[in-house]
């Protein structure tokens, strides 16, 4: 799907004029996909790369446009159990002109940032930075479930609590390691930027960007240890609950055991002592309770 804007009066509109300044490319057709090659000249390669999530950031520069793929994170549905997940970004800057490609629906041109654009360039730029807002925006999201989940941990052995845990841990994963493929693309626009053609306040908003990209890394490596050092210590206080549980099992059958040697001697076919006597069921029975108790008190006396 194809969506044109035009930058009137300092702000994106959509337009339907052939000669948009910016063009939105949404989970492309065949045919648009052929239209970008042979109309822009974009390479197949780069463009297919534009739509593969596994892709890693990247800048380069082309006869006619410059290519950057960079990676934002995806939207998140009940469907995904947790896990939050990336997906990359083509975005080729032509010098008259900005081409998006990306395989899903996500609204780009959102938030205050897009209230007031100057050129192709700054709408290239606050695309960097409101992809920078939306990882900082999950990280609070994923900070937010993992507390909750914690405190349903100290209530339940369920092991669906852990296996949400070990989602949100994999999803940190795989924010840091793209956030972090991002800042060393930025990094190198920053030292080519004379050769982009930034300007002295896009230069400045692309080191607000650098910045951002480096607290938002930090952010995520904090999430990521210390939900990595909760699951290490749940799965301890698991361990642990099960050893006491199975002290305690132990220990229950140990004091049956006794009385129900008593009763099974008793219960031969044979002669025994007290066999005739009026109170010998009593008296088996208080001795099987006195067993009991003196396991009981074997096992207080060794702090078992």
């Amino acid at each position: 799907m194809l969506t044109k804007y035009n930058i009137i009066d300092r702000k994106l509109t959509p337009t339907t004029d052939e000669k948009a300044q910016v063009y939105l490319f949404t989970n492309p057709t065949l045919e648009e996909q052929r239209f970008l090659v042979t109309e822009y000249q974009i390479d197949e390669h780069t463009l297919a790369s534009a739509l593969d999530p596994d892709e890693l950031p990247r800048l380069e520069f082309e006869p006619e446009h410059i290519v950057m793929i960079y990676k934002r994170p995806k939207n998140y549905s009940g469907k995904d159990q947790l896990e939050f997940k990336v997906a990359s970004v083509g975005t080729f800057l032509f010098e008259d002109k900005l081409v998006i490609v990306m395989a899903e629906d996500i609204p780009l041109f959102t938030g205050k940032r897009f209230l007031t654009v100057s050129s192709i360039k700054n709408v290239f730029l606050k695309l960097v930075y409101n992809a920078i807002s939306h990882y900082v925006e999950h990280l609070r999201i994923i900070h937010l479930i993992s507390e909750e989940i914690e405190d349903k941990t100290t209530e339940s052995m369920d092991n669906t609590y852990l296996h949400n845990l070990f989602s949100l841990e994999k999803s940190l994963v795989y924010y840091a390691e793209a956030i972090t493929a991002n800042g060393f693309v930025f990094e190198k626009m920053r030292n080519l930027s004379a050769r982009i053609g930034f300007s002295e306040n896009d230069e400045e908003m692309l080191d607000d960007i650098i910045v951002e990209n480096l607290q938002c890394k930090t952010q995520a490596d904090i999430y990521s240890n210390v939900l990595a050092q909760l699951l290490g210590a749940r799965a301890s206080i698991v361990s642990n609950n099960l050893n006491l549980l199975m002290k305690k099992l132990n220990i229950i059958t140990i004091s049956l055991m006794v009385p129900t040697l008593i009763a099974s001697i008793y219960g031969m076919n044979v002669t025994l002592p007290m066999a005739k006597h009026p109170d010998a069921f009593w008296m088996l029975m208080g001795l099987g309770l006195i067993s009991v108790w003196l396991v009981m008190m074997f096992w207080r006396h060794k702090n078992w």
